[in-house]
C-alpha cells in the first residue's frame, strides 16, 4: 500500500490499452491507486485517480515506451514484447508485473519449419524476428505486417508468422501451428529515467508497494 504523505509530485503512468490496462487498474488498485467507473467510462485519456497526485495516462501499448522516454510519462506499463521492439533508452525497467502473460511464438501450416535458403516471415515485431532467426542460423527476409498476421501464410505472403499466442485458438482456427516458443511476455513496469531522479520518493513508493504486492501473490 502507498504511504499517505501530503505535497507529493505529480505522477502520470502511461497504461497500455486492452487487457494490460484491465489488469494493471487491479493491481493498482490493490496498492491503493483507483479509478472510478465514471472516470472509466468517459472515454477520457487522461484520466484522474483517487490519489491527487497520480494520473493515468491511455494510449496504445507500442506508444508507451515514447511516452516514457521523452519524459510526457513518469511510469509506463506495457508488454514486454513492446519493449524488446523499442530502440529507445531513456527508462528503467525495474519491475516484471506479472500479468498479461503470453508468448512469442514462430508459428506456420506446419509444425516443423520448411527447408528453404531464405525464409520469408511476417511480424510486427521486426528486430525480435531478426534476431531470432539470425541466433538460429537462418536467413529470413521480415515482412511488416500490423493485423491478420495469420492470413499471411495460408495466402502465401510469408512461410511463418512471428506473433503473440495466448490461448492458441486463433492459430489453430486457421490450420497454423506453433513451430518453436521465442519468448515468454508479460507487461514490465518502465520509469523515465530522469523522472526517477526528480521524484524519487513517489516513484519508488509505486514501485515498492507494487513489488511487495507481486511477490505476496507469488506466495
Amino acid at each position: 500500500m502507498l504511504h499517505e504523505k501530503t505535497n507529493l509530485k505529480k505522477i502520470l503512468i502511461a497504461v497500455a490499452k486492452g487487457r494490460i490496462l484491465d489488469e494493471a487498474l487491479n493491481l493498482l488498485k490493490d496498492v491503493g491507486v483507483k479509478v472510478s467507473d465514471s472516470e472509466m467510462k468517459s472515454r477520457k485519456l487522461k484520466i484522474k485517480t483517487n490519489r491527487a497526485n497520480v494520473d493515468l495516462l491511455v494510449v496504445r501499448a507500442a506508444d508507451v515506451p515514447t511516452y516514457v522516454d521523452y519524459g510526457a510519462a513518469d511510469i509506463g506499463i506495457t508488454g514486454k514484447d513492446v519493449l524488446l521492439e523499442s530502440d529507445t533508452d531513456g527508462y528503467y525497467e525495474p519491475l516484471d508485473l506479472k500479468i498479461s502473460k503470453c508468448r512469442l511464438c514462430a508459428a506456420g501450416l506446419n509444425k516443423t519449419r520448411p527447408d528453404l535458403p531464405v525464409l520469408r516471415v511476417a511480424t510486427k515485431y521486426p528486430r525480435v524476428a531478426n534476431n531470432y532467426y539470425q541466433g538460429i542460423g537462418i536467413q529470413a527476409e521480415i515482412i511488416t505486417l500490423y493485423g491478420s498476421m495469420e492470413l499471411a501464410p495460408i495466402v502465401g505472403l510469408a512461410d511463418e508468422i512471428v506473433d503473440l499466442v495466448d490461448t492458441g485458438k486463433t492459430l489453430k482456427a486457421n490450420n497454423l501451428s506453433v513451430i518453436d516458443d521465442i519468448k515468454d511476455i508479460s507487461s514490465r513496469l518502465i520509469v523515465n529515467k530522469a523522472s526517477l531522479k526528480v521524484k524519487p520518493f513517489e516513484i519508488n513508493d509505486i514501485i515498492d508497494a507494487l513489488q511487495i504486492l507481486i511477490k505476496g501473490k507469488d506466495g
